[in-house]
């Protein structure tokens, strides 16, 4: 059973995999077992997204944990997530609609046990790594951007770095 209906999976995959630029295999003796379809790893992603499951659960003999972990940094690095959501926000607003008159942005901090390139030390939990999240949403509660910091960083000095993420999304014209 998908996580996500066809009809909105279809177009968003395919919208997806048009971003991709090509793969070029450079191996130089094509030995190696061969790459997992771009599709396959995006249909597994969005799973994850769907139900909340850790990659372990959701990787399979199609495509494993670690394959889905590369293939998701791989495209960060590429820029092709931040796209993506751009062009999700904008099919969201033409088919739904966002309240954009009224946007709301709060803080939390979260634990980060692996660490990572925005942990820092946490106030709340005795220094351990940690993270702090500043999301902005619609009025409807529609999350719209998400930037990540240290920490121990205070929430006002993320909130122009969390508007400035909104200026990218141009809403669509009035109905």
């Amino acid at each position: 059973m998908p996580a996500v209906p066809s009809c909105i999976l279809d177009p968003l995959r395919e919208q997806f995999l048009a971003l991709l630029p090509p793969h070029v295999d450079e191996h130089p003796l094509g030995c190696h077992r061969p790459r997992i379809d771009d599709a396959v790893v995006f249909d597994k992603l969005v799973e994850a997204l769907v139900f909340g499951a850790g990659y372990e659960r959701i990787g399979d003999a199609a495509c494993s944990a670690t394959t889905m972990r590369r293939r998701r940094d791989e495209w960060i690095r590429l820029g092709i997530f931040d796209a993506l959501r751009l062009a999700a926000l904008d099919a969201y607003d033409r088919m739904v609609g966002l309240d954009l008159a009224d946007v709301a942005v709060d803080g939390c901090t979260t634990k980060a046990p692996c660490g990572g390139q925005c942990a820092g030390r946490s106030p709340v939990d005795r220094g351990k790594g940690g993270m702090k999240r500043s999301q902005l949403s619609d009025g409807a509660g529609v999350p719209m951007v998400t930037v990540s910091a240290p920490a121990n960083t205070v929430d006002h000095v993320l909130l122009p770095e969390t508007l400035d993420a909104l200026k990218d999304f141009a809403p669509c014209r009035p109905r």
